[in-house]
C-alpha cells in the first residue's frame, strides 16, 4: 500500500543565484559515451545537429555514471524522456575526470547540439565557461548555482532545487519515528545541495524532537565522494553500533551502500529504518526496501525534461531555474507508520509548500 507522495512545490524560475549541489558502450578520452538514442521518427544520429528542424540533448555527468540509482540517473532520465517528446536525438558522455569536462561538453558543441546539460555542482564553472564560448547552444545546470554578478550570458539556467525543505521533512519523520534518539547521516562531498540536505534533515529532526541527537558524516575525497558505497556501509554500520536507530543516506553509490547496510542489520523494518535521497529509491535500490520508510526526494527527472522543453520553445526564463522537492510514498511501510504521524509530517510539507515554514537553513 502507498501512501500519497509530498511534494514540496516552489516557483519555476528564480533570477536570483541560488547555490546548487549537485550501459554505455565505446570509449573517447577516457570517457564513456553512449551511442545515443532517438525516438521513432527522429533522426537516429547526431550528423544533422545543425540543421534548424533537428533538435539535438547532450548531456554530461560529473564523474559518476547514468546508472547510480540516484542523482545521475534522474537526470539521464529526464533528458532521454525529454527526447522522446519533442522527437529529438539524445547522446550522453560519463566523465571519468574533471579535467575531461570542458572536452566533453565541446564533442556536443562541436556538432551544433542545441542543448547541453551538465550534471552536478562540480561542474559549475567549466558549464558557465562553455556556455560563454557556445552561445548558439543551451546549457541546463543541474545543481548549479550561478553568481548574476559574474554570469551574463542568456543562453544557460541553473536548475537547482529546495533540499533543505525535503531534509527538513524528512528529518521531522524521522524525529518523530526513532526510538533510541539518535539519528544518523552518510553523506557524499560537503558541498551546498549535500549540507542543505543534511542541515534541513537535522533542523526537521530537532523540530519534532528536541531531544534528538544527529550523527552526521560527510565523505572525505572528492572524485569518489559520491561513489563509495564501502565506506558508506561502514559508517552505516558504525553509526548503528553507536545507537542510531534511522540513518539518511544522501551521496549517490555512497549513500546507496549505507541503506544496505541498515537493510541487512538486525531489525531492520522493525527496530531500525533508512531514508534515501534525490529520487525514490523504493524503485531505484531494492535492496534497500527492508528498511526504506521513505526518501527525500527531489523531482531531478521532471525538472530536466520540463527545463528542456523551454529551452527548445525559447529563451530560459531566468539564470537559475526552481525545481520541487519533497517526500517520496512510505510503499510497504504505510501500515506501520503512525496515522497521527503522518499527518503531522503532511501538515509540515504543506507549511513549507505555502512558504509559512522555513527551515532555517543557510549556507
Amino acid at each position: 500500500m502507498k501512501s500519497s507522495r509530498y511534494l514540496v512545490a516552489v516557483p519555476a524560475a528564480l533570477a536570483l543565484a541560488l547555490a546548487g549541489c549537485g550501459g554505455s558502450t565505446g570509449n573517447t578520452g577516457g570517457d564513456s559515451t553512449d551511442t545515443g538514442s532517438a525516438a521513432a521518427g527522429a533522426p537516429t544520429d547526431d550528423s544533422k545537429c545543425a540543421d534548424a528542424e533537428v533538435f539535438c540533448i547532450g548531456l554530461v555527468t560529473d564523474t559518476g555514471k547514468v546508472d547510480d540509482k540516484s542523482f545521475n540517473q534522474s537526470a539521464h532520465e529526464g533528458a532521454k524522456a525529454a527526447a522522446e517528446q519533442l522527437q529529438g536525438y539524445y547522446k550522453y558522455i560519463e566523465t571519468q575526470d574533471a579535467k575531461d569536462y570542458a572536452a566533453n561538453m565541446q564533442q556536443f558543441t562541436n556538432k551544433k547540439y542545441d542543448v547541453v546539460v551538465t550534471v552536478g555542482f562540480l561542474m559549475t564553472d567549466a558549464t558557465a565557461a562553455a556556455a560563454k564560448a557556445s552561445p548558439d547552444t543551451k546549457f541546463i545546470g543541474v545543481d548549479q548555482g550561478y553568481d548574476a554578478t559574474k554570469v551574463t550570458e542568456k543562453n544557460i539556467t541553473g536548475l537547482v532545487f529546495p533540499e533543505d525543505q525535503a531534509g527538513y521533512g524528512a528529518g521531522y519523520l524521522a524525529g518523530l519515528m526513532t526510538k533510541t534518539n539518535q539519528l544518523g547521516q552518510v553523506l557524499g562531498l560537503e558541498i551546498p545541495p549535500v549540507q542543505k540536505y543534511a542541515k534541513g534533515f537535522e533542523a526537521g529532526a530537532k523540530a519534532a524532537n528536541p531531544s534528538v541527537k544527529v550523527a552526521t558524516v560527510y565523505h572525505p575525497a572528492g572524485d569518489n565522494a559520491f561513489n563509495d558505497p564501502v565506506w558508506g556501509a561502514g559508517q552505516a554500520k558504525t553509526q548503528i553500533q553507536q545507537g542510531a536507530d534511522i540513518i539518511f543516506g544522501a551521496g549517490g553509490n555512497t549513500g546507496n551502500g549505507a541503506l544496505q547496510e541498515v537493510a541487512k542489520s538486525s531489525g531492520a523494518g522493525e527496530s531500525k529504518f533508512c531514508i534515501g535521497v534525490d529520487t525514490d529509491q523504493w524503485d531505484t535500490v531494492p535492496a534497500a526496501q527492508p528498511c526504506l520508510i521513505t526518501s527525500a526526494e527531489k523531482l531531478i527527472t521532471k525538472g530536466v525534461t520540463d527545463t528542456i522543453t523551454t529551452a527548445k520553445d525559447g529563451a530560459f526564463e531566468g539564470l537559475q531555474t526552481l525545481g520541487q522537492a519533497g517526500l517520496s510514498d512510505f510503499h510497504d511501510f504505510d501500515a506501520k507508520i503512525p496515522a497521527d504521524v503522518k499527518t503531522k509530517v503532511a501538515d509540515i510539507v504543506k507549511q513549507m509548500e505555502a512558504g509559512t515554514l522555513k527551515t532555517g537553513v543557510t549556507l
